[in-house]
């Protein structure tokens, strides 16, 4: 047996990728010239991993702009290890272009590659060869004695006592991987139906129906759906975007215009959601002048405070008054400093009373209209989260064309520098994300709300949408959708809080969503068979973690000192893998904890020599 240290990472995607890179980063301080064997484990190839995987359509679009992507660390990052800068994803296509880095990519990510301006917003395949280049930048920067070998299969099954080395079991493997600490990476995954989804499932199956459960849209089966049909959609998020492209774009139609022509290949998409509207689009417009006081209201101060009292945790009572504070202090801040002929009093004197004034009271409410003469210039967070909410519509033509004027209102205000706040908001909501990676599982509450606002689709999806609706390919269902099975008519029947008492039927129903992260349902064996072992989940059934360095905690809270865990599944879930640059990245800082806690014990285990398994 090998002597040699080694450490097992499964999940190659983008954010095995970043801790890959702060191994690298971090070796020559905590691991000197020593040994360390890596293996990485994961079906998908390396980088982009299975969501940005090189094989999807080119029509499928990251929802950021080229310039909004990082893999690479800055100083906002707060973080132990040292900065590597790096190129963002837009500096990185120039590079390309410009022959400063050589690329080995198929001709059309080439293409797209020549083409690509900084805010414009890339292809799936496109970050999948950047990320892809991110890992492999990350192998060269790690020092000789530390080696990777990938292994193209899935994980199932992880074991091990707690003081000896771990085994990892792979499918179509008889031995184990062993391991002196395993890290999972894993992202978003597939999960087993609920039991709506398993009644829905069954009552199609029974009827000759089509029911697409919460997926990756990439892989679902879309061609069941018939062309010409109605389809209910349950979902108006990201999914349903990938969705609209795929059976639109992806089945021949075209724009011309901002005029959408058909194929005659499309189904007619009846979609509503819980809010009845999609996401609000992405800011399209730079970031100028002063940058807001991030954090001021809501910091790692607050958060301790309000972590340290008794019992548990409640968002909306203990996080959300704090959190509502800060966001409207960057909103008004920013709205003084660079629209001041739009206020009536100073920044100091507002900012002094906005301070002592507790959140949605009615001292707040009357500071902000004597301060700030135009209504629309207020901020409220319960109108921009719940735009539906008490809106009522006779009919769903009705509806169309109200959800149109709202859509349009929301692009014109999404790429108006005029609203500069809303931007300063979405940096807001950056910096509340990169504090709650401390407070656990929270709930989905504010997950939905920051995606809601802040992780909306590309300006251009929605004008696309637009010529949808139009056209007639995409009817809107409205808020508060309700989906029954008619077993007597054999079809599905939806219904909506903003229609009252209109319905519409169809043969074939999608669920535009991700499947539920939550171990209760996860189809991921190695996750099951670690809550199965001992490791605590939370109500809302996410894998608990420390959220210092990412170990995987024991039922009694005890950190396990082999294993780790970072991503969705876990309670210290951040934004995302990536980010945009100087945003502090609370991902990066993650990885960096992580990487640092492993080389260190691993350098420990090399110079006392290994215990037995």
């Amino acid at each position: 047996m090998s002597g040699v240290p080694t450490l097992v990472v499964i999940g190659g995607g983008p954010r095995g990728t970043g801790v890959l890179e702060r191994i690298a980063a971090n070796s020559a301080e905590l691991y000197g010239d020593r040994r360390l064997d890596i293996h990485l484990v994961d079906p998908y190839p390396p980088g982009g991993g299975r969501i940005w995987r090189q094989d999807q359509s080119p029509l499928l679009w990251m929802n950021s702009m080229a310039e909004d992507v990082t893999m690479f660390t800055d100083d906002t990052v707060e973080q132990e290890g040292p900065i590597r800068p790096g190129p963002a994803l837009h500096t990185w296509a120039a590079d390309v272009r410009e022959g400063r880095i050589t690329l080995d990519s198929d001709p059309g990510t080439l293409a797209e590659i020549r083409g690509l301006g900084a805010q414009d917003f890339p292809s799936r395949r496109l970050q999948s060869a950047y990320l892809r280049w991110v890992y492999e930048q990350a192998l060269a920067a790690l020092p000789p004695g530390i080696t990777v070998r990938e292994h193209r299969a899935h994980a199932h099954r992880v074991s091990g006592s707690r003081d000896g080395r771990q085994q990892v079991w792979l499918q179509g493997r008889a031995e184990p991987l062993l391991a002196d600490l395993v890290v999972l990476t894993i992202g978003h995954l597939d999960a087993e139906p609920d039991a709506e989804q398993e009644e829905l499932a069954a009552f199609a199956a029974r009827h000759g129906l089509v029911h697409l459960p919460p997926d990756f849209t990439a892989d679902s089966d879309l061609g069941s759906l018939p062309a010409g049909e109605p389809v209910i959609v349950r979902g108006l998020g990201l999914a349903f975007i990938d969705l609209m492209v795929l059976l639109t774009e992806g089945r021949g139609g075209r724009y011309e215009d901002g005029v959408y022509i058909p194929s005659g290949r499309e189904p007619v998409l009846y979609a509503g959601s819980r809010r009845g509207v999609p996401y609000h689009s992405k800011i399209g417009y730079a970031w100028e002048g002063e940058r807001p006081p991030l954090p001021h209201h809501f910091g790692p101060a607050r958060l301790d405070a309000l972590l340290d009292g008794a019992g548990p945790v409640d968002f909306r009572r203990d996080l959300w008054p704090s959190i509502a504070k800060e966001l409207g202090h960057v909103h008004y801040h920013r709205l003084f400093a660079a629209h001041p002929e739009r206020t009536a009093v100073g920044w100091d004197d507002f900012e002094e009373k906005y301070a002592v004034a507790d959140a949605d009271s009615p001292e707040l409410r009357a500071l902000v209209a004597s301060a700030v003469p135009d209504p629309a210039d207020h901020l409220d967070l319960d109108a921009l989260d719940r735009p539906l909410d008490g809106v009522l519509h006779p009919s769903y033509d009705s509806l169309q064309d109200g959800l149109r004027t709202y859509i349009t209102a929301d692009l014109e205000r999404r790429h108006d520098p005029r609203n500069s706040p809303d931007l300063a908001v979405f940096l807001g909501l950056l910096s509340v994300y990169a504090q709650l990676v401390r407070a656990g599982d929270i709930g989905d509450r504010w997950h939905g709300f920051f995606s809601h606002l802040a992780s909306g689709p590309p300006g251009p999806r929605l004008r696309q949408l637009l010529a949808l609706s139009r056209a007639g390919v995409v009817r809107f269902l409205g808020a508060g959708i309700t989906v029954e099975a008619d077993e007597e008519r054999g079809v599905f029947r939806a219904g909506s809080a903003t229609v009252p008492g209109e319905h519409m039927e169809a043969r074939a129903l999608v669920e535009a969503r991700l499947p539920d992260p939550a171990l209760r349902n996860t189809r991921s064996p190695v996750l099951r068979g670690l809550y199965e072992d001992g490791a605590a989940g939370t109500d809302t059934g996410l894998l608990s973690v420390d959220p210092g360095d990412g170990r995987i905690l024991d039922r009694d809270g005890s950190p396990h000192p082999r294993r780790f865990a970072l991503g969705p599944n876990t309670t210290a879930r951040s934004s995302g893998a990536f980010t945009r640059p100087r945003t502090g990245g609370p991902a990066f800082r993650q990885n960096d904890a992580t990487a640092r806690t492993v080389l260190a014990f691993l350098r420990d285990l090399s110079c006392s020599g290994r215990p037995t398994a």
